[in-house]
């Protein structure tokens, strides 16, 4: 049996940058005052952030293709501490915009080259369960790593949260070097044939299938605090209690999503897709009383992150001749999805409507990607034959 310990670090790398990642979102107001800026002004952080996900994302894995695996993702994890480390000492709000951008760099790439190194680390009917493992430590970055960095930041300072983020990124620095194998030498990418990869009709939706399941996805999460206060009369309390929750949800999702993707990609997809438009449209109704809305939550949590393994197994099949472009692409895309789900809640309050609509109209663009997977399994019968 395979020692879990590579895994194991490349899952430490998913829980920092998901640490990183979110604890903003908490801190905003702390981070406004301490640079002296609005909080609007303050949340161009978060947009920068993912801006600089999808665009790192394929610029970074073609810079690090002619690298072994091991020192490529060694490099974007010293990409990720100078980044954070940066945050911590910026003097002035446009600096630590920039610390920011450069702290995203190393995300997608990161996932990307770390889900390939997971995959090859097993036998190929055990790739989901090992990507299931790596992006564990994304699920368990929102039932400990964000409270307790938010908590350090409001605290302490939210330099010192930044601070923190960097020196677990320096332990996952020397977890990588002391777990991975070094691989095989990387060689020159061939960037208009891998481009060319990403153009074709299956990837494309395989990447549009990951933007919407996000979308629906970040429709409620963007906005959960002020659902909760509409719907259940939440405190502040309450809303981090729930919050933990999610990340419960997230956990037990992504653990049970990739014991089912080894059997079928496509069938592992229909199911959370549907059970997500189904949950995203009862939340109004099952979240008005406190246990309701801890139950909501919960299932909530598994439905969207049920998704991950096998939105991210799709795309790495759909693009085979080039699978470390298209996962790293296909975590830019998840950031688009993050975008997507933020404008569409917006503008369910800017059409005038409550936040109790704001889950029923994640569940559409939840049913948008079940539509697409369906109709991908009929005009390729191959691919799902596959995948079954």
């Amino acid at each position: 049996m395979l020692s879990r310990w590579p895994l194991f670090a490349l899952a430490l790398g998913s829980f920092g940058i998901g640490t990183t990642e979110f604890t903003p979102m908490g801190l905003l107001p702390v981070i406004a005052l301490g640079v002296k800026v609005s909080i609007p002004t303050a949340g161009l952080l978060i947009s920068a952030y993912a801006f600089g996900v999808m665009l790192g994302a394929p610029l970074m894995t073609l810079a690090l293709g002619r690298f072994r695996r091991k020192p490529a993702l060694m490099l974007l994890m010293a990409i990720f501490v100078i980044g954070n480390l940066l945050s911590a000492i910026a003097p002035n709000y446009t600096l630590l915009l920039l610390s920011r951008v450069v702290t995203s760099l190393a995300h997608g790439a990161f996932f990307g080259l770390g889900a390939l190194v997971a995959t090859s680390l097993v036998t190929p009917d055990k790739r989901g369960s090992a990507l299931a493992i790596m992006f564990m430590g994304l699920t368990i970055a929102n039932i400990g790593g964000v409270p307790v960095a938010t908590w350090v930041g409001q605290t302490l300072g939210w330099r010192s949260a930044f601070a923190g983020t960097a020196a677990l990124g320096i332990i996952t620095l020397l977890a990588l070097s002391r777990s991975l194998p070094q691989g095989e030498a990387g060689k020159m990418p061939d960037v208009k044939k891998e481009l060319a990869v990403l153009l074709r009709p299956p990837v494309i939706r395989a990447l549009t299938t990951t933007a919407l399941g996000a979308g629906a996805m970040f429709t409620l999460y963007t906005y959960i605090a002020p659902v909760l206060q509409q719907l259940v009369h939440a405190s502040g309390e309450f809303v981090t209690a729930m919050l933990m929750l999610i990340g419960v949800g997230f956990t037990l999702g992504n653990y049970l999503s990739g014991k089912l993707v080894d059997r079928s990609v496509d069938a592992t997809l229909i199911l959370f897709f549907s059970l997500l438009a189904v949950m995203m449209l009862v939340i109004p109704f099952s979240a008005k009383s406190h246990i309701g809305a801890a139950i909501s939550m919960i299932l909530w949590g598994m439905m969207s992150f049920g998704l991950i393994p096998p939105l991210q197994m799709r795309v790495m099949d759909a693009a085979d001749e080039a699978p470390g472009m298209a996962s790293s692409v296909n975590i830019g895309a998840f950031n688009l999805g993050n975008a997507l789900g933020a404008a569409m809640g917006g503008g369910v309050i800017s059409a005038g409507l409550s936040y109790a609509w704001i889950a029923p109209a994640g569940a559409m663009l939840a049913l948008c990607g079940l539509i697409i997977v369906i109709l991908s399994r009929r005009t390729s019968p191959e691919l799902a034959n596959d995948n079954a």
